[in-house]
């Protein structure tokens, strides 16, 4: 079998391609897309304490330390103490984080209503229900070992 012709193949190369191109987006902002996807995940009014960030983004929180530690020194987050559990840290976009968060999500709508509307509605559908059954199988396969 060609590589090709694999599924692997094709999401792997659909990824880094996604990727370059909203690391592109990112650079003009300063950012990185690691720092535009933590951006989406921290709740903009609550803050979002930091032990939930990586399991949303299925990061390990090794990683994640590392990239809230930019963050923090590039002014688009704060990390406070919990109001309601002390051992917990809360962290709190900055108005500056804030408008990276929106970029963000402004690029990641963009690029969804191009794909959107370069398919027809059974097309869009079928993405779906093709990467649905793909994450079933993943998850019945991860079950077994």
């Amino acid at each position: 079998m060609k590589k090709e012709e694999t599924i692997d193949f094709h999401i792997k190369s659909c990824w880094h391609s996604i990727s370059r191109m909203y690391n592109q987006k990112a650079i003009q902002e300063g950012i990185t897309t690691s720092i535009g996807f933590v951006l989406i995940n921290i709740n903009s009014k609550e803050g979002t304490p930091a032990t939930k960030i990586a399991p949303m983004m299925g990061l390990e929180s090794r990683s994640l330390t590392r990239v809230l530690k930019t963050m923090e020194d590039k002014g688009l987050i704060s990390k406070k103490a919990d109001t309601l559990d002390k051992r917990s840290v809360r962290v709190f976009l900055t108005e500056e984080g804030k408008r990276k968060k929106a970029v963000s999500v402004e690029t990641i709508m963009d690029f969804n209503e191009k794909v959107k509307n370069s398919l027809s509605s059974e097309e869009w559908d079928t993405f779906f229900e093709v990467f649905n059954k793909i994450n079933k199988v993943i998850s019945y396969e991860q079950n077994k070992i």
